[in-house]
């Protein structure tokens, strides 16, 4: 039976899977240099003889057929970038690159996506079907990785009839796996706001335009934004995160810089957003007397998981592991790239356990204490397997 060949080769190959995590996690590597990362994906494919071409610099994508290769094409893909964290992880396989960290996981991802890879290169006589293996760069940082592959034909030649990737999650214990339909995570656009006047004495405000005082009005102000034009059934956030402006206590500084995030659900009211955030950064400033420069560098897109899709795989999921180990997964102001995929086949992003509250694994993501229980790895591999080889979605 195919489910208990993959469960046997996920636990025969565990210990494999989990030093090729150690290795990862030992070597991170910040958005768009994921060189030794590339190459290590490399490797392993070119030993299992799987065929695979580049794409965006270090991206990599493998193509692994069973048998009758035309009859079904899914697409699994794990992300392969760190971020800029100094680690404080006490751990034999602690990072070497000082102030960069695999704090979200995408070692993890990315040894599961190889696993994945590995058993069913093992049992390719025993699926139907091509299976794209996506490893791909720059989840972490705008414009985000996904966008770059897909703008280099990735989801084309032969063209996934669906695309499936997951996320470990420490708030979850390991052996638990979490799935739901529709939206799931937000978008993410970034708010850098400059606002400018001649500066002056503080003790003469009369003379200049106060840039502190405008840039704290602003910021009480966009709190409207949300507050009064949202919907309030459409989960949304602002956060201005940084204030800089002024260096000593007697002048009122000639510039002042903000920096935020905007998040939201609903794609129609997240550009509506980004018109009102204009409108009234502008006329606020400029009636208080001086000057603004205004950037919302659009970010990710909502995360949606395909309902049908989601309902396929989530059964699936329920069949390799039991009912009782899947959950439904939370909506999440947090942003993932793997929406520019789901804008354009059929999508389902889902949750892999990593916690264990008995070990103190509950750090959570993007924070310098994050890790994993890594009996989740032979546990997401042999997932992404078993779904990699039985889910389908009509043309």
């Amino acid at each position: 039976m195919l489910k208990e060949k993959i469960k046997g080769l996920a636990s025969q190959y565990a210990s494999d899977f989990i030093h090729i995590r150690r290795t990862l996690h030992a070597n991170p590597e910040l958005s768009y240099k994921e060189f030794e990362t590339s190459q290590l994906v490399q490797q392993q494919l070119e030993r299992l003889g799987i065929p695979y071409s580049i794409k965006a610099t270090t991206g990599v994508v493998g193509l692994l057929q069973g048998k009758n290769p035309g009859k079904r094409v899914i697409a699994l893909r794990a992300d392969m970038d760190a971020l800029p964290i100094l680690e404080e992880n006490d751990v034999p396989y602690k990072s070497k690159n000082n102030g960069v960290m695999h704090a979200c996981g995408h070692d993890v991802h990315t040894t599961c996506l190889l696993g994945a890879a590995r058993i069913l290169n093992e049992l390719k006589t025993e699926w139907e079907g091509t299976i794209k293996l996506i490893f791909q760069p720059g989840e972490e940082k705008n414009p985000g990785g996904a966008s770059l592959l897909i703008k280099e034909g990735v989801l084309e030649n032969p063209r996934p009839s669906a695309i499936i990737g997951l996320h470990v999650h420490p708030q979850l214990e390991v052996g638990k796996f979490r799935f739901r339909g529709g939206k799931i995570m937000a978008s993410a656009d970034e708010l850098y706001i400059t606002i400018r006047s001649k500066g002056g004495h503080a003790a003469a405000p009369q003379e200049t335009a106060d840039t502190i005082l405008i840039a704290s009005q602003l910021i009480v102000a966009l709190q409207q934004v949300v507050s009064r034009n949202r919907n309030p059934f459409s989960p949304s956030v602002l956060s201005i995160t940084s204030f800089h402006g002024g260096h000593t206590t007697n002048v009122i500084p000639s510039e002042v810089k903000l920096m935020g995030t905007f998040r939201a659900m609903d794609e129609v009211w997240r550009f509506k957003a980004h018109e009102i955030i204009r409108k009234l950064s502008a006329e606020l400033v400029q009636s208080m007397g001086a000057e603004i420069e205004l950037l919302i560098d659009v970010g990710y897109p909502t995360v949606y998981n395909n309902e049908q899709l989601n309902q396929i795989a989530q059964t699936a999921a329920a069949q390799y592991v039991g009912e009782a180990s899947i959950e439904e997964s939370e909506l999440r102001m947090g942003a993932e790239d793997f929406g520019y995929y789901s804008q354009v086949i059929p999508g389902c992003f889902f949750r892999l356990g990593a916690g264990n509250v008995s070990k103190g694994i509950t750090s959570g993501v993007h924070t310098p204490t994050f890790n994993i229980d890594e009996d989740a790895i032979p546990l997401g591999a042999g997932m992404m397997a078993w779904l990699g080889a039985t889910v389908s979605m009509p043309y």
